[in-house]
């Protein structure tokens, strides 16, 4: 007999039972749980005493693992309505995938939409069994040449291990990089969206309880994704077996200063794009989520400028914290940093406001050590010079309301990938940020991973109350992404992900960012040039 305690209640078993039937005997709404804080699929057998968590889709990992499920259910719909049909997953605004299509011909219109709509629904009312099985890798190849799944065998050339996990469903296989649904019924929730020339799909998020967000677009925000898809296209990296080829041909050189090179274009662009207005900006605001590489951005932009015979002067609005007591408290009674509340935001605008007008102003000197202003400085600008503030507050016009709106340029900053593991399984510009914040927190704070993860939803939870609703009030949006980036991070990031124990709540989470580290060949990070803005992550930056 064993013990088994879900919330509050007790309950006593003779024989093993499915997380699946224990959550439907509970009435429970789950699509994952944690088992002694272990992620598991609701296939997983308990046959052990343990302490068991339901995780609805308000909850980031049960929202990951419905992503996955739903982008596994299109393509089946999609293959069983179009044999032969290519079918490719990528970003896209509103925090939806666009899909592209071909191989076959077919128009995309509404009709298009309204058929694999109704043909997704019929698989969900089928409740269809969705089951791992484990593969020899000379099985999962042959089953991914008879779909004509040649970038999923690109890919396994690279894994190690003899083994290869896939999921069936009736006489489909597929695998998605990432646990599932136990069956297709589980998938009712999913919005489809003509996207000329494409579509898009639109899934619940967890930052909204679980809900599918109202579409918006951001026309701004989808050039730069359009633009990351087209560039990574044309210069033959899009995917990790292309990347890696750069590594395997010898020129890893080449690929990185062709990624750093377009940074360097950007950047001239916008420091243009001042220099042609510097007579109206007094202030450049720099805002973007965390390890989007603000810090580093923002002194290149200063040394761009400076090539103008621009000389901004740099003032951080960290230093105007209020004492920590004055914080505003969050919905879980704790203090709320990330508030613009945290901010003495009267004292900061006068500031600015006065520094724009050529007066002297005390700047105050925050402590973080101890939470508290500790002193003041005195500072005054030169005649014309502009202000740089940078923080993820920066682009909200409650934080620099006293300079007109004329005097201001915004810009926002992300590192938006446009990177496939395989046609079906696109990265999420998210791990890349968490893997950026991993590696600086170990190599710099030396702070365990573990902290970093459960520091994450709180972080995301910030980024999409403060950050993304004023992205599209940008002047300049810049893409701070590095296509090559996880062929350096990997040889920084591999060893502490791999020190988390297996018991651990965050193993999961950890090993799915080693599964597809591993796939990735190493690039020295010699070829890496100190002023990039992946020496801000990875150490050794010109600029600290």
């Amino acid at each position: 007999m064993f013990t088994i305690k879900v919330n509050q209640q007790i309950l006593q078993f003779e024989e093993k039972v499915t997380l699946e039937k224990l959550a439907k005997d509970l009435k429970v709404n789950a699509y994952v749980a944690k088992v002694n804080n272990r992620l598991r699929e609701l296939g997983y057998y308990v046959n052990y005493d343990a302490a068991v968590e339901f995780l609805d889709l308000s909850s980031f990992e049960a929202g990951k693992v419905y992503e996955t499920s739903v982008r596994y259910l299109m393509i089946m719909a999609l293959e069983q309505l179009y044999p032969g049909i290519k079918v490719k997953f990528s970003q896209c605004v509103s925090r939806s995938y666009i899909c592209d299509v071909w191989g076959v011909a077919v128009r995309i219109d509404m009709n298009f939409i309204n058929k694999l709509d109704l043909e997704m629904k019929k698989l969900v009312e089928a409740d269809y069994p969705i089951i791992r099985k484990k593969l020899k890798k000379e099985e999962a190849i042959s089953i991914y040449r008879s779909r004509n799944y040649l970038d999923k065998i690109e890919v396994l050339k690279y894994r190690s291990e003899d083994t290869v996990n896939v999921y069936a469903c009736e006489d489909y296989i597929n695998y998605m990089f990432g646990y599932m649904v136990p069956s297709t019924g589980y998938l009712k929730s999913y919005r489809l969206r003509l996207y000329f020339p494409s579509f898009i799909v639109q899934l619940p998020r967890a930052e909204i309880n679980g809900n599918i967000p109202e579409f918006i677009d951001s026309p701004s925000f989808g050039r730069m994704l359009r633009e990351a898809r087209e560039w990574s296209e044309s210069c033959q990296a899009n995917s990790i077996p292309k990347l890696n080829g750069y590594v395997e041909t010898g020129n890893a050189s080449d690929l990185v200063n062709m990624c750093e090179t377009k940074h360097n274009n950007m950047l001239s662009e916008l420091g243009l794009r001042i220099k042609n207005d510097i007579h109206n900006i007094r202030l450049i605001a720099i805002a973007g989520p965390s390890s989007s590489g603000k810090t580093t951005f923002s002194h290149r932009l200063r040394i761009e400028l400076m090539t103008h015979g621009i000389h901004p002067v740099k003032i951080s609005i960290d230093d105007y914290y209020l004492n920590r007591e004055k914080a505003p408290i969050d919905e879980f009674g704790e203090p709320d940093f990330e508030h613009i509340d945290a901010l003495d935001i009267d004292l900061f605008n006068r500031n600015l406001l006065a520094l724009v007008e050529g007066e002297e102003v005390d700047v105050p000197e925050f402590d973080f050590q101890i939470g508290k202003r500790v002193a003041f400085h005195k500072a005054r600008l030169e005649p014309n010079t502009p202000i740089i503030i940078e923080g993820i507050h920066a682009l909200n016009e409650q934080l620099t309301n006293l300079i007109p709106k004329n005097q201001k340029f915004k810009i926002y900053i992300s590192p938006t990938s446009q990177i496939n593991i395989d046609n079906h399984n696109p990265i999420s510009p998210t791990d890349i940020r968490m893997l950026r914040r991993i590696v600086r927190d170990a190599k710099f704070r030396k702070t365990n991973p573990v902290v970093t993860f459960q520091m994450w939803p709180s972080v995301r939870r910030g980024e999409f109350r403060w950050i993304y609703p004023f992205q599209e009030q940008a002047d300049f949006i810049f893409n701070t992404e590095l296509t090559y980036e996880l062929n350096v991070m990997k040889k920084y990031a591999l060893p502490v992900l791999e020190k988390i124990d297996h018991n651990d709540e965050f193993f999961i989470a950890a090993n799915r960012l080693v599964k597809f580290l591993k796939y990735f060949k190493d690039i020295d990070d010699r070829y890496v040039p100190c002023n990039s803005l992946l020496r801000e992550f990875i150490g050794e930056s010109c600029f600290y």
